[in-house]
């Protein structure tokens, strides 16, 4: 058998060593085992039950829930099958998933629990293709009567029956899907407008698996943590595609909130997170040394400067004295290694950031740690990735190498155009859209960069978000915004200035940080919003403001700025599942604030 799309390479993992731990999932406070048979066992079973329900070739089957060895089982299960699974994420509101499963035609939603069956109970009536509702958790839900209801468990025996019938079925269905056949489809949560339905490959799926191992250099020996979205692409990396292509093992955290305790027990290999997570991680370490003792401060304080040091000459590729390599082992024993062990980060190898752009300063704090971080580039549109740097090639400020087998060109205006074998077939019922964007094969990615003569890609920013000011000059927001970021005391930050005189911002403060803050110098405030206006804490944000200020430009400072009152939520339309935040969403809702910054100049 010719291993050419995702359903045969996992059929041929499972087989080569079943007993083998595929993944672990912690439930109730306890870690349990799934062997390579179980997943491909509980993968045929949700494949044939869905084949009995009568899902046909090329139906769509929308899947809705946390990071589960379920949502796999479902994906993989419609994949093998020759459905296309359609990821939704679970903070979408009913009405996105309405439009999510209306759009894609979706026969099949699988869920969850009763929360995430509600939204289908809302939108029902108004998706004339969708057949049938399928429930994970049927807790809450045992005397609820529905025809189109069915527990998972129902389903699961329902597919062992197919194949007590049929024993050859499941092979057969796996055999007749086609490399250039769509596999999933992906709804961008993008940052304007409405989703769009990125159809993503088999073979598009297989090579971004293959290239991510060569360049990751990951093994069947590596553990990684499922806790992003695995509706996203990022996620679906390392969950879907380099899980199959080596056979790592993957640990689903109980829930999003006990990521870094579940982080303790797992100690990853390999850890890819958002940039909001390693920020999270480096600003829980800088408010946790401000507590300790003033000699723990002071070892600590001396061993990040001489990590520093060390780094420095590392990322500048020349060759440490002597007396710096034994310094940087003694910090390192003495500080780091601690420090590490006590974030789960101890058999860390190697940690990714992605989906996003991230501060220099903290990959440099990282790595200074001992913790090599290295940055990806991708869209959805090209499966996941199209550059990523390794451990021992690296150049910071870039986004690494393209993948092998990549070719990248930057356009007249600076836009990154890129082309390899996992470029999207397009989008699902939108051909104006897919002729915009690809082109001769060509995806136009709205990036813009510039590469250097050792071929390291430089991000600039996203075309879009580019700012001109009234004066002519060009300036990349998300430069500055990392910037501000790299502050313990900044969650989030929106830089603002197209056609304006000056560049301004709205800082959204890191509440915990923040309230220690406020509470060790005896801040009187009464709620989060209020602790927003206070004297104290304004004049908190201007510092670090004006430690950004000191490292650009001076036509890129910002005059003036706004602490926002409240966090933004994806609930809210602030922001991405993954974080980023959505500038046009931002600017219609807090516009008073804005103008308010510019109105008296």
């Amino acid at each position: 058998m010719s291993i050419d799309t995702l359903p045969k390479a996992f059929l041929d993992r499972a087989q080569r060593d079943p007993h083998r731990v595929a993944m672990r999932w912690k439930h109730l406070g306890i870690w349990r085992d799934i062997t390579w048979e179980q997943y491909l066992e509980n993968t045929k079973r949700v494949s044939l039950g869905l084949y009995a329900l009568g899902v046909k070739r090329g139906d769509h089957v929308a899947i809705i829930g946390e990071n589960k060895p379920e949502w796999l089982y479902c994906a993989f299960g419609a994949m093998c099958s020759g459905a296309i699974y359609v990821g939704i994420y679970t903070t979408n509101p009913a009405k996105e998933c309405e439009y999510v499963v209306g759009h894609s035609e979706s026969v099949v939603y699988l869920c969850e629990d009763e929360e995430q069956l509600d939204k289908a109970l809302e939108f029902k009536g108004k998706t004339p293709n969708l057949r049938k509702m399928i429930v994970w958790d049927m807790e809450g839900l045992r005397h609820y009567q529905d025809p189109m209801l069915m527990s998972f468990d129902d389903l699961l025996e329902l597919g062992r029956k197919t194949a007590e019938e049929n024993p050859g079925l499941f092979v057969d269905l796996i055999n007749q899907t086609k490399p250039e056949d769509v596999a999933g489809i992906i709804y961008t949560s993008g940052t304007t407008g409405m989703p769009k339905g990125a159809m993503l490959t088999h073979e598009g799926y297989l090579w971004m698996g293959q290239k991510v191992c060569e360049v990751a250099k990951v093994t069947e020996a590596d553990e990684t943590i499922s806790f992003l979205p695995l509706n996203h692409i990022f996620e679906q990396i390392f969950d879907f595609l380099v899980h199959i292509v080596v056979g790592h093992v993957v640990n689903f955290t109980e829930n999003t909130d006990t990521v870094m305790s579940d982080m303790i027990d797992v100690s990853p290999t390999v850890f890819h997170a958002v940039p909001r997570i390693w920020e999270k991680y480096y600003s829980g370490i800088i408010i946790r040394i401000d507590d300790a003792t003033w000699l723990k401060r002071q070892a600590y304080h001396l061993a990040v400067k001489i990590g520093t040091v060390y780094n420095d000459l590392i990322l500048a590729r020349k060759k440490p004295p002597l007396s710096l390599v034994i310094a940087y082992k003694l910090a390192y024993s003495i500080v780091f290694w601690k420090l590490k062990k006590r974030l789960g980060f101890d058999r860390m190898r190697l940690g990714i950031s992605g989906a996003a752009p991230i501060s220099h300063n903290i990959l440099k704090f990282f790595q200074s740690m001992g913790i090599p971080i290295r940055e990806g580039y991708g869209l959805t549109e090209t499966t996941g990735a199209t550059h990523m740097s390794d451990i021992e090639n690296f150049k910071l400020g870039t986004v690494g190498k393209a993948l092998p087998e990549t070719e990248v060109k930057i356009a007249a205006d600076g836009e990154i155009l890129v082309k390899h074998k996992a470029i999207i077939k397009g989008y699902y019922k939108d051909e104006e859209t897919t002729r915009e964007v690809i082109i001769d094969g060509w995806l136009y990615t709205g990036d813009v960069g510039e590469i250097d003569d050792e071929g390291y890609l430089k991000i600039t920013d996203r075309k879009k978000d580019l700012i001109i000011t009234a004066g002519g000059k060009n300036i990349a927001p998300q430069y500055i915004e990392n910037l501000l970021k790299f502050s313990p005391y900044v969650n989030d930050a929106v830089v603002i200035g197209d056609r304006r005189k000056y560049v301004t911002a709205l800082i959204v403060i890191d509440e915990d940080n923040v309230v220690k803050y406020a509470q060790d110098r005896k801040v009187q405030y009464t709620t989060f919003a209020s602790m927003t206006k206070t004297e104290e804490v304004i004049e908190l944000i201007q510092q670090e403001i004006n430690k950004v200020n000191a490292q650009v430009a001076r036509v890129e400072n910002i005059r003036k700025f706004r602490i926002l009152d409240k966090k933004l939520y994806t609930e809210d339309g602030e922001v991405t599942p993954t974080m980023k935040v959505k500038r046009k969403a931002i600017n219609a809702q807090f516009g008073d604030v804005i103008e308010e910054m510019y109105r008296n100049d």
